[in-house]
């Protein structure tokens, strides 16, 4: 009789453990299979939270099948206390075992909203934006002047967020001052600027910060990254510039940048003033007497006068022979390498068309004609202006 109890207990322990294995490695397959989410979704995991709060947000989201085996997967693999705080994008069909990576492994948050410094040319302005996990793109909630007592109610609630991300998005063709000032007004940096950096020597991206961060380290940052730009495009110059130096080709990429905002065009004008400068020809650029009047401190907002023209200052190109001393503004990568590789064309002349563009000439007289042009076109917008005006 014992012995047949026996027999029945190692029995039943057998096709226990069968069972037990198989409810493991079906867990198992479920821990490590794809997900039932058919749409991404943003996840936000506050401080303090723990792995079962979170399952519980994520069945509810319908992220997971079961958030028991969430949990114990977690535990398995000895993820339950490397839980980070943040906003995680978690993406269709991800796995159980892939959003525990996902929201363990740390670094900065994947989704959520995005707070930008946007540090242009004209103006520097804040602007709050949110991930939309549907199409991974940041759709704009508001934009306003960090100066102004205009910010959102709750931008001081993000600014204390863990899983709110900062940016500072440095426009080209900025100058080195108009960066510091507008850092000077970022209230989640810290730190005093001693010294404006060189003209040109900041490369104009988007960099992101964290609140406290300091400014003099964001700029070094900036001087690094612009460095390895130049010097990556300096390595790779074509045969024959006229140009002596690094230095003297980041002269040029800043003139570029300032004379259009045309991306398809920097290498035409890039071959203008290589043009001019192979033929001992002055480059005669605006930019660079509008730089001698501010001394890149803020936008002049008029039109140069004919005394400004002639005006003698080391970066007039009207009066000086050849490139001026400095850079005149921070240009961007495509314009550095625009400098260093410009297009092969036999223009020496250029003038705004009226697109946004420029018409391009080889000859005086045929510039003086696209001049023509261009002087109609301005003549036609300010009567247009007046018209609207006086309608007003």
């Amino acid at each position: 009789m014992w012995r047949h109890i026996a027999s029945n207990a190692v029995t039943f322990l057998v096709v226990l453990g069968f069972l037990l294995g198989g409810v493991i490695l079906w867990g198992q397959r479920e821990y490590a299979a794809a997900g039932p989410l058919d749409q991404a979704i943003c996840l936000q995991v506050e401080r303090g939270s723990s792995m079962a709060r979170v399952s519980r947000t994520l069945e509810d989201e319908g992220a997971i099948t079961n958030g028991r085996i969430f949990r114990l997967g977690v535990d398995y693999t000895d993820k339950a206390s490397l839980l980070k705080a943040g906003s995680f994008l978690i993406p269709p069909g991800t796995s159980m075992s892939e959003i525990a990576d996902i929201i363990t492994r740390g670094g900065p948050s994947t989704c959520g909203t995005e707070v930008v410094y946007r540090i242009g040319v004209n103006s520097a302005s804040l602007v709050v934006r949110d991930l939309d996990p549907a199409t991974t793109r940041y759709v704009e909630r508001v934009s306003f002047d960090p100066a102004s007592e205009d910010a959102p109610a709750d931008y001081a609630t993000l600014r204390e967020r863990s899983d709110t991300r900062f940016r500072v998005a440095l426009a080209e063709g900025v100058t080195s001052w108009q960066v510091v000032d507008a850092l000077s007004r970022l209230d989640i940096m810290s730190g005093e600027v001693a010294e404006v950096p060189a003209e040109g020597s900041l490369a104009p991206d988007s960099y992101e910060v964290a609140p406290g961060a300091d400014r003099t380290e964001l700029l070094a940052r900036m001087a690094s990254a612009q460095a390895e730009i130049l010097a990556t495009a300096w390595a790779d110059r074509v045969e024959g510039l006229p140009l002596a130096s690094p230095e003297e080709a980041l002269i040029l990429a800043s003139i570029i940048e300032k004379e259009t905002g045309v991306a398809d065009e920097r290498r035409q004008v890039a071959s203008v003033f290589v043009n001019r400068l192979n033929r001992g020809m002055r480059l005669q650029t605006d930019p660079t007497v509008i730089y001698g009047v501010t001394r890149g401190q803020g936008v002049l907002g008029r039109g140069l006068r004919q005394s400004e023209l002639r005006g003698d200052t080391p970066w007039n190109t009207y009066v000086i022979e050849g490139l001026p001393p400095t850079p005149i503004a921070n240009p961007g990568r495509a314009s550095i390498e625009a400098a260093l590789d410009p297009d092969d064309t036999p223009f020496v002349f250029f003038v705004a068309d009226g697109s946004g563009g420029h018409a391009f000439a080889e000859t005086l007289e045929e510039h003086n004609r696209n001049v023509a042009v261009w002087r109609r076109i301005e003549a036609e917008r300010e009567a247009a202006g007046q018209e609207e005006e006086q309608a007003d």
